[in-house]
């Protein structure tokens, strides 16, 4: 791989990576959290070890392999947010959150040593159930009942979730973990589908109910394994086109990432929903009453929908056209920062993890969302974070949490479909609520 060629073997030892990395600069710019400090530890091991240059030691820097070496490369592994921010300033392309990922890599693949929320009970559950939330597809279905008859009764517009379509245009396929944590993302997704007439269905097979792909953060065989099944529950149900609810990591995984892995047969085309849902907004096909987003909203960019993969316009454009009082972060679209929740980050509650997640990796989004919403802070004025991918919405729901900002604040947090049905003139005004999620 050219990168990571480059980055082993060109880094200039400049730091600019490090001006640009949240952890950095929430740790009191810590050394051990500049990007290139584990990747100058890798390097001196690989180029002592594996190349075995001549007099490395004294032209690379020494460094000993023992056991202490290797764990404490290992937890520098886990303690970045795999952003890429570092990536995107780097002067000659050097990529720092590539190596943590190599290094996670190896780790899983060759010492058998994993992160157990990402392996354990992430990709092995769901191989083996079908969704890392241990969902099975009768349960999932069951599921998906209660939200169709409990929103439809809500909103006042009926729907049904179609189920193993064979020849729909559109596979839908959500992130899992939305069906019990944020079922209104859920229905706000099949509602808009009907409304605009789409052809498309959900699958039952096993882990094509589930985007989640955890395999992307750490382990290249536990990726290829889910994404393969995935791929070939389109191939059998023989749609046109897969389309990936909001879930940033799922993008990355199924799109960017898959092509590497899946074979010619199984490359059914696979999409962003965010295209769709702004092509839907700007047909005409459903009406809207801009004026019940009537209340201060800001949009947070996942990394691996803007940074990676360039997903910037749809999502605005949509929020531009049905939110009055839509305000920019700053810096905001490729330049973003990470919600902090990234590389899987969202789901870790162990020993300092909740602490490390609240005080460092995300503080400089929430000083992002502070600062956005300045000429509205108080609970006297109701504030919406549009956070359009599943893990930064975990990330979200653990920091609004601890900081109380539900109470102090009156701000949520939620995705771009809840505000398109917010203001559907078809459903009943209400559709986002303030309150505990």
């Amino acid at each position: 791989m050219a990168q990571l060629e480059t980055t082993m073997e060109h880094c200039a030892k400049c730091h600019t990576c490090s001006e640009a990395c949240h952890l950095y600069e929430a740790s009191g710019q810590d050394p051990m959290y500049r990007p290139n400090f584990r990747t100058e530890i890798f390097r001196r091991i690989y180029k002592k070890y594996v190349k075995k240059e001549p007099f490395s030691s004294w032209r690379n820097g020494d460094v000993d392999l023992t056991w202490q070496t290797v764990a404490r490369l290992g937890e520098l592994a886990y303690r970045c947010n795999v952003c890429r921010r570092c990536a995107q300033t780097c002067p000659i392309g050097v990529d720092n959150a590539l190596v943590a990922r190599e290094i996670r890599k190896i780790f899983s693949q060759e010492m058998g040593i994993t992160c157990p929320e990402l392996h354990d009970k992430g990709s092995m559950l769901q191989l083996k159930t079908g969704s890392s939330t241990q969902m099975t597809a009768a349960v999932v279905r069951d599921n998906m009942d209660f939200i169709d008859e409990d929103f439809s009764e809500e909103t006042g517009y009926s729907f049904k979730t179609p189920w193993d379509v064979e020849g729909a245009d559109i596979l839908l396929i959500h992130n899992a973990g939305e069906i019990m944590a944020w079922p209104e993302n859920i229905a706000a997704f099949h509602i808009i589908f009907q409304a605009a007439g789409l052809s498309w269905t959900l699958s039952s097979e096993l882990a094509a109910y589930d985007s989640i792909n955890y395999g992307v953060f750490y382990d290249d065989v536990q990726f290829a394994r889910t994404a393969i099944l995935q791929a070939q529950a389109a191939k059998k149900l023989g749609v046109k086109k897969i389309v990936l609810g909001e879930c940033g990591h799922a993008h990355k995984a199924l799109t960017v990432i898959a092509d590497r892995v899946l074979p010619d047969a199984l490359k059914t085309p696979r999409e962003s929903c965010f295209p769709l849902l702004r092509d839907i907004v700007k047909s005409g096909k459903i009406k809207f009453d801009p004026s019940r987003n009537d209340f201060p909203v800001t949009l947070h960019d996942p990394c691996n929908v803007t940074r990676l993969m360039g997903i910037i316009r749809p999502q605005r454009d949509i929020v531009e056209m049905l939110c009055p009082k839509f305000r920019e972060m700053s810096p905001n679209g490729p330049h973003n920062y990470c919600c902090g929740g990234g590389s899987g980050y969202a789901i870790m509650h162990r020993n300092n993890i909740p602490e490390w997640r609240f005080k460092i990796a995300g503080r400089k989004k929430m000083s992002q969302i502070l600062d956005s919403f300045a000429d509205s802070r108080g609970p006297q004025t109701k504030k919406y974070v549009c956070a359009p991918c599943s893990n930064c919405k975990g990330q979200m729901r653990d920091m609004f949490a601890h900081y109380n900002l539900l109470e102090t604040e009156s701000m949520i947090y939620g995705g771009v479909v809840e505000l398109i049905v917010n203001a559907m003139v078809d459903v009943n005004p209400g559709f986002i609520k303030w309150e505990e999620v």
